[in-house]
């Protein structure tokens, strides 16, 4: 009885390309063909070395032998039948997942292309916040935006009014479309709900109520509220026909600074110029009902037909005000 005698041949130097192979020599077993067997059990011997192709499938090395049959390396060293051929001695082409190998030839590898040609790119994600936002709000208007756009007077009163009593009648209510305005002193008003700072004790004149009245009915906060007071209405000017009410936004502008207020009080008919606690503070005039205000440089700019609602929202008055200004100054009378 005849042995099938095996052989092993190192396959030394083969050097298989693929993406993540690297150059490496390993044994392979491979089984004499029924061809080869024939001629071992008539007594010949067998071929010093099998004619093997090294087929790149992966990171495995497949050899081909002599009569077409290609065996695949199993994890466990032993090699099982491949694919079928397509004529006697030709192996069957092996192809990657990735890529088709190019043709086999004996005893080396014909490596795959490192890579396809590449397509198009998709473009990169946008980074965070380069999407297009909201337009920037517009910059603050300033003390000089508003004074060049009142540089001038066109008289709405019917004549003048005095800055402090025994004073001389200077001072006129001049308008456009969109406010009328004044430029005069400014008294302290510390009327209102008294306070540290606004009561009987602080200020001789001083009235617990005031002309205009907050969302709860009780007289507004002098020392809370910026607002302006307009004279009584008389036949000098009655504010009331020019879209001027409790309430209604104003701009007081003094040297640099701007201040947002509302209407708030009634003075007397014949006098301007007077605003409260909290306006003068807003704009770094001494609040001191006694001794502070100031004698001159305050401009007082009210908004025809606004109102903050409740009166008392000073935040309110504020944004309004911004917004009202900035209008203001745009507008081309």
């Amino acid at each position: 009885m005849s042995r099938v005698q095996t052989l092993t041949v190192a396959v030394v130097g083969v050097a298989l390309l693929a993406p993540s192979a690297s150059s490496a020599a390993e044994s392979v077993h491979i089984r004499p063909s029924r061809a080869e067997a024939r001629r071992v059990a008539a007594g010949s011997t067998l071929p010093t070395a099998l004619t093997h192709v090294a087929v790149p499938h992966r990171d495995r090395i497949e050899p081909v032998a002599r009569d077409g049959t290609r065996e695949v390396l199993t994890p466990g060293g032993s090699a099982t039948p491949g694919p079928g051929t397509h004529g006697p001695g030709i192996a069957a082409p092996a192809t990657s997942d990735a890529a088709a190998s190019g043709p086999a030839t004996a005893g080396s590898a014909t490596p795959a292309p490192a890579s396809a040609t590449p397509g198009p790119t998709a473009p990169e994600p946008a980074p965070s916040g380069s999407e297009s936002s909201a337009p920037a709000s517009p910059a603050p208007v300033t003390a000089a935006d508003l004074l060049a756009r009142v540089s001038g007077c066109t008289p709405v009163s019917q004549g003048h009014y005095r800055k402090d009593r025994g004073r001389a009648a200077t001072v006129p209510v001049c308008g456009t479309r969109e406010a009328v305005y004044w430029k005069a002193d400014m008294d302290i008003d510390c009327d209102g709900r008294p306070g540290r700072h606004c009561n009987a004790g602080t200020d001789p004149n001083f009235s617990s109520s005031t002309a205009f009245a907050q969302s709860d009915g009780r007289a507004l906060s002098s020392e809370k509220l910026p607002y302006v007071v307009v004279p009584a209405p008389s036949g000098i000017w009655d504010y009331r026909e020019h879209g001027v009410r409790g309430g209604s936004v104003a701009a007081v502008v003094y040297r640099d600074r701007v201040s947002y207020a509302v209407v708030g009080d009634t003075g007397p008919a014949d006098i301007i110029g007077e605003a409260s606690y909290a306006a003068a503070t807003s704009l770094g005039i001494d609040p001191d009902p006694r001794s502070g205000g100031t004698p001159s440089g305050v401009t007082y700019i009210v908004f025809k037909d606004s109102r903050v609602t409740p009166l008392e929202d000073r935040e309110a008055a504020e944004t309004q005000g911004e917004r009202l200004a900035r209008e203001f100054v745009d507008a081309a009378d």
